[in-house]
């Protein structure tokens, strides 16, 4: 099967690092003229310019995703696409008595509410135009909330159900909106992560990836960390011309954590 994107516009927000880096660089290998962003315009310029080269077009696009604001200038940078890859987003370590409303807020405004003001800008154009592609990177925390990740897990489970509510507005048509789960990756850019695993696990930090996988997602199937590149390849299906019988899914990429079939 040979993806093509040539002639298509994609935005990858997140994408400086991590996996949104994979996927933008699979994307602009793949043919599509690409938007790289971050949250500081120096990094996001130098990943586009790093990625430009040998026929990829990049350009590049910043904006903090935890407001409205922050949105607003996104959409005002890049008005229109025809693939959106939502995969900016945090995480982090919060047990839940002391996790206040503040976080939760934060958590939400930049994991959940992001995509609905990202998707409520692009996902009517894209019907208007007749194509389009959405993906939101969800988690597999999103269907097996851990328990010193409340905040976090929540906000996916809440991304699942975006990505399924706004499919429904497409039917019939050739846009469609997922989402892909990924579950523990090797990037280079969770090194922070297991850093805080190894601390509160009173680990060496060498130990930590293995200590995670076994302790705390001993159902993997995989028994190793995914790399951003295999999660990239699902996602750059999804968005493919290929994948137009894709619609309203949770596409996982998670190493086989999830136990439930479906």
């Amino acid at each position: 099967m040979n993806l093509r994107f040539d002639g298509l516009h994609a935005l990858v927000t997140g994408s400086t690092r991590g996996i949104g880096h994979a996927i933008a660089q699979l994307l602009a290998d793949s043919g599509a003229r690409l938007t790289v962003h971050g949250r500081d315009a120096n990094e996001a310029a130098a990943v586009a310019r790093a990625m430009t080269g040998e026929g990829r077009e990049v350009a590049s696009a910043h904006a903090e995703l935890s407001s409205a604001e922050g949105c607003a200038a996104l959409i005002e940078q890049v008005p229109e696409v025809d693939i959106l890859v939502h995969n900016a987003g945090i995480y982090e370590w919060s047990p839940f008595f002391d996790t206040d409303d503040t976080r939760w807020q934060h958590m939400l405004e930049t994991n959940l509410l992001s995509g609905v003001r990202l998707a409520r800008h692009h996902v009517g154009r894209m019907l208007e135009r007749g194509w389009g592609r959405v993906v939101f990177i969800a988690s597999d925390a999103g269907l097996n909330v851990p328990t010193d990740m409340i905040h976090y897990g929540v906000s996916k489970a809440a991304l699942l159900a975006l990505t399924r509510g706004v499919a429904e507005l497409t039917a019939g048509s050739a846009v469609t909106v997922n989402a892909v789960l990924p579950g523990p990756t090797r990037t280079g850019a969770e090194g922070g992560f297991f850093e805080e695993h190894a601390r509160k696990a009173g680990i060496p930090r060498e130990q930590s990836e293995q200590h995670f996988l076994h302790s705390v997602r001993p159902t993997s199937l995989l028994r190793r960390m995914a790399t951003g590149e295999e999660v990239a390849s699902m996602v750059v299906y999804a968005c493919s011309r290929q994948a137009a019988a894709t619609n309203g899914a949770a596409l996982r990429a998670e190493g086989g954590i999830l136990r439930h079939i479906g």
